[in-house]
């Protein structure tokens, strides 16, 4: 038995409560995952889990001995990649999720710079607005904007989008430009919904100019969970958009729309790196979320509050 492979399949079954799960994580049949964990428990003579036909248990046992097998797999870590030389640089693979606007017109850009820096880093890069669950997807962090659904996550809080409303011309030749934000609720004009992941719903826009405060809900012909798609339907005319700056500033730029309501204001929306609270932030992550921070420094500065903490 390796020791070290028995110690990461005990963690990963503890952390997505499966052997199935954990060995689709570990790129192993369940049969392997199951033999690891029969012969570590065989070694150290106790029961790590409670096994049953429908779910996976850690005993009291298997709990404290989790805490240590987290701390002795963090430190293998640090001592790999605290080697002189060129072994220094953080290496291996990161799983990361981020919204597809994001990647399309800010991260996937810079990548280049950040390979040049870390070449040893492979990026697997979901790309998505939903919800992802971090511990059975073994994802090692995820980008968000919006307050976190999940309150047990660690984050950083890397920037503030600065949001407007927009909208096609070809929208306004037909439908009207409005002059306060209440028209938007007229049958006439429509919006682009947006669902959002965790509530699977276009939620209403909270508007806000000197101490006149609005929600607007609107209507919509398209309601969409993606914010290219999102950002698509508003360009072609389907209604009007929220947008923050840097997915609107060059098709403001272009004409292709039309900035609405300039002397309202939105709350910024508050951008996360997040990751699971019990996972050990290695040299790879770390760099990761650094880089993440100081890219998105140059478009949405984030408040000086936002370093690393559980959400509360």
């Amino acid at each position: 038995m390796d020791r070290f492979d028995a110690m990461q399949a005990f963690a990963r079954v503890v952390e997505t409560g499966s052997f199935t799960k954990a060995a689709e994580t570990l790129h192993l049949s369940k049969t392997s995952v199951t033999q690891l964990i029969q012969q570590l428990e065989a070694r150290l003579r106790v029961k790590l889990l409670n096994r049953t036909t429908r779910k996976v248990n850690v005993t009291a046992d298997g709990a404290a001995y989790y805490e240590r097998v987290l701390r002795l797999l963090a430190d293998l870590d640090d001592a790999e990649t605290s080697l002189s030389g060129a072994s220094a640089l953080p290496r291996g693979r990161l799983r990361v999720d981020v919204p597809s606007p994001l990647a399309r017109l800010i991260l996937v850009p810079a990548l280049p710079a950040f390979h040049a820096r870390y070449p040893d880093i492979q990026l697997d890069m979901g790309v998505s607005d939903r919800i992802v669950d971090l511990i059975g997807e073994n994802v090692d962090c995820v980008v968000r904007g919006g307050e976190l659904a999940d309150q047990s996550l660690m984050a950083r809080r890397v920037a503030d989008l600065q949001l407007g409303v927009y909208a096609a011309p070809a929208y306004l030749a037909r439908a009207g430009s409005p002059s306060h934000p209440g028209e938007l609720e007229d049958t006439h004009h429509r919006i682009v919904g947006f669902l959002w992941s965790r509530t699977g719903k276009a939620l209403p826009y909270a508007m806000r100019r000197g101490g006149e405060r609005i929600n607007v809900q609107g209507r919509h012909v398209l309601a969409v969970d993606d914010g290219n798609a999102y950002l698509a339907a508003g360009l072609a005319g389907l209604g009007v958009l929220w947008l923050p700056d840097y997915m609107s500033r060059a098709h403001v730029e272009s004409g292709e729309l039309v900035p609405l309501f300039g002397d309202w204001r939105l709350d910024p929306m508050p951008m996360y790196v997040a990751f699971p609270p019990n996972r050990h932030v290695s040299a790879k992550l770390r760099v990761f979320i650094d880089w993440i921070a100081a890219l998105m420094g140059q478009y949405a500065p984030a408040p000086a509050h936002g370093r690393d903490t559980p959400q509360d």
